[in-house]
């Protein structure tokens, strides 16, 4: 029983040095790759001003604790300056960690999962180049059946399609705007509604739902709510925060705002368009 327990809640990870594809990226690519992520947000260290010091530490609120994002930098010790590329794809497309272990879909593998192995080594290279920052943030605070990572093998069961992000599911993968919204962006991480388990309720998927983090409400990004917005409208909001009623974008928004507004202006075309074409859902009552 405990082998064939052991045999189930095994993690999975499904690349290593010989896969061929994750050969050296290239790092230019890899900012645009970073800056559609929006790894900064969570990865950043709190109470200083550089977006690129990415040792982690933000507490992030759930109904299952306090998660907190690890150092990202490239420091060889503290963060991920010893990991291989084949670590980084493991632990964006399979949601496996160099240990062998499941990680919490608080860290948005389930959308990243979509991702290409040629944004991930280009990611990779990109992620070399930023000033390493030594120190481990404290571990996460969860309660105590959810620290046995193991039982993630079970929620992974049930919620994730490795390599099927919602671009390749529900649109066309091949589209730019697909997958800057679906997998880069993972936008339906912050603007959907949860169940109980913390996975993406299908039929609120766009339409809204109550902050990650218990703060607030995220709106409804769908035609049902902004569907009189044009898509220059979007594309503009996307670099300036400004929104058609003459407001501007808030809370966790405005971070990332910080980084679409590097795109470059196609890139946000793709995402006003595929945004203009999501279907339309009523907003979940908080």
């Amino acid at each position: 029983m405990v082998f064939l327990f052991r045999y189930i809640t095994d993690a999975d990870p499904h690349f290593d040095s010989k896969t061929a594809a994750l050969t050296a990226g290239d790092a230019t690519k890899g900012k645009l790759v970073f800056l559609a992520a929006d790894c900064t947000s969570c990865h950043a260290t709190p109470g200083q001003p550089d977006r690129l010091k990415l040792g982690g530490g933000l507490a992030l609120a759930s109904p299952f604790g306090i998660f907190r994002p690890p150092n990202i930098s490239p420091d060889p010790t503290d963060g991920i300056g010893a990991w291989s590329v084949a670590d980084l794809a493991n632990a964006l497309i399979a949601g496996v960690s160099p240990r062998g272990e499941h990680y919490y879909p608080a860290f948005p593998y389930p959308s990243y999962t979509g991702m290409s192995l040629d944004d991930v080594r280009d990611l990779y290279a990109y992620l070399q180049t930023l000033p390493p920052v030594a120190g481990r943030p404290p571990p996460h605070d969860l309660a105590l059946p959810l620290k046995f990572r193991r039982l993630l093998a079970f929620w992974k069961l049930l919620f994730f399609r490795e390599g099927k992000s919602g671009a390749t599911v529900g649109g066309n993968a091949a589209d730019r705007g697909a997958y800057l919204v679906e997998t880069l962006g993972h936008c339906a991480d912050c603007h959907s509604t949860r169940n109980v388990l913390g996975a993406i309720k299908p039929s609120t998927r766009f339409a809204g739902g109550s902050d990650p983090e218990g703060t607030g409400f995220v709106p409804n990004i769908t035609p049902r709510r902004i569907g009189h917005w044009s898509e220059a409208q979007i594309a503009l909001m996307l670099s300036t925060g400004e929104t058609p009623d003459h407001g501007r974008v808030g809370s966790s928004m405005a971070d990332v705002v910080i980084n679409t507004a590097q795109l470059p202006q196609g890139d946000r075309d793709a995402i006003a368009r595929y945004v203009k074409s999501l279907p339309p859902r009523p907003t979940p009552r908080p």
